[in-house]
């Protein structure tokens, strides 16, 4: 079958997937099409990345400084890093309560990076089943093996566990804290007791908890004795770039050996600094929008327990799963027309027959219009 083929075979099965042409994003908005919509596909939890009055305060705030610079120009290793990098590194292990952290350019190059170069020959890795893309491909990666558990089953996990741990050297145990498609919540002290029974290290992947969960912008892994937590800064905090925070020797043998730090471009000082900023100077900001979120969250959940609406959810990310492809496209399609911008979520982004509407609740969101969505939803389904 050729590339053209396999396109239609996209397209017949209701999983072929197009840029969306946004013109532009105005708070909790999207202008698409020529249509203001309420924004419900983003990860901007708390509507810092779309505030005006922040970034204006921020670039007059950076304009004098010498981290005013658009590029690093080179891997971190070599040029492409100063002070404020280490500031922030600082900052962040402070807050997750590590020795050290280490910044990457996205989050899935870092679940990539720390996965494949921690884990080699005579290794296992038990990755929760539902983790994301980015650990499913570090795991491939790396020289280790693998198994997978069911999701937050973890009587099934220390059933593999006592079946292959004393068979191998290292043990890593991987789970999501809040889960991207579910939004549910994995266990971590459950995890925790595992990983000290069984002599492994456990990492935990906060993208989607990192500063939109906790009170001290530390997500679930920085509140238990997790030995590797990883995260973005694309997310809640409105920036660019991730993270992993660990001991000073895991830290060290990452930056001697983690590919994707040592040969990427790292990201440009200016993004740097506007994460360091919000996280220091707008730190009560940007808690005061989580808190925002918190209530906006509650009411929501409350809603759809009193409407009978079940749902797996325990978080800002609520899945309506439909199942069929088809239909989740249209459904998606009709919500817009009501001015609702929600896109279809298909395999292989999750697992067959479970195409879903993904709502993302942002703190700026208004529960009336969030009420007035669900009760649309219910309509069109």
């Amino acid at each position: 079958m050729n590339y053209d083929e396999e396109l239609e075979e996209l397209k017949k099965s209701h999983t072929y997937r197009k840029i969306p042409e946004i013109t532009e994003k105005d708070g909790k908005y999207v202008i698409c099409d020529n249509q203001r919509l309420l924004n419900l596909s983003s990860n901007d939890y708390l509507n810092l990345s779309t505030n005006e009055e922040l970034a204006k305060e921020f670039m007059e705030y950076a304009s004098d400084s010498p981290q005013f610079q658009f590029s690093s120009a080179s891997a971190r290793l070599l040029s492409g890093t100063s002070v404020v990098y280490r500031d922030l590194e600082q900052i962040l292990a402070k807050q997750m309560h590590k020795d050290n952290a280490l910044i990457f350019n996205t989050g899935y190059q870092c679940n990539l990076g720390v996965i494949s170069t921690l884990m080699g020959k005579g290794d296992i890795i038990f990755s929760d089943k539902l983790n994301h893309a980015s650990i499913i491909d570090g795991m491939k990666l790396a020289e280790a093996d693998f198994r997978r558990y069911k999701h937050l089953d973890y009587n099934h996990l220390e059933e593999l566990l006592k079946k292959y741990r004393g068979k191998y050297n290292k043990a890593l145990i991987i789970s999501e804290s809040v889960f991207s498609m579910d939004g549910d919540i994995a266990d971590i002290q459950k995890l925790v007791e595992l990983k000290n029974k069984y002599d492994a290290l456990l990492m935990i992947d906060d993208a989607h908890a990192f500063c939109s969960v906790d009170n001290n912008c530390a997500g679930f892994g920085g509140e238990y004795d997790v030995d590797i937590v990883t995260a973005t800064f694309g997310k809640a905090l409105g920036s660019f770039g991730a993270f992993v925070a660990s001991n000073k020797t895991i830290i060290n043998f990452l930056i001697n050996k983690a590919r994707p730090f040592i040969f990427s471009t790292s990201i440009p000082p200016i993004n740097i600094a506007w994460t360091k900023w919000l996280l220091t100077a707008k730190k009560d900001f940007v808690l005061k929008q989580k808190h925002k979120l918190e209530r906006l969250v509650v009411a929501t959940h409350k809603y759809l327990k009193s409407a009978d609406i079940e749902t797996v959810s325990k978080s800002q990310i609520i899945p309506v799963i439909i199942g069929d492809d088809g239909k989740t496209v249209k459904v998606a399609e009709q919500l817009r027309g009501l001015g609702y911008f929600i896109l279809p979520i298909r395999p292989p982004t999750v697992p067959p027959n479970t195409s879903r509407l993904r709502l993302s609740l942002t703190a700026d969101m208004e529960f009336e219009s969030v009420k007035t969505l669900i009760d649309c939803i219910r309509n069109e389904i």
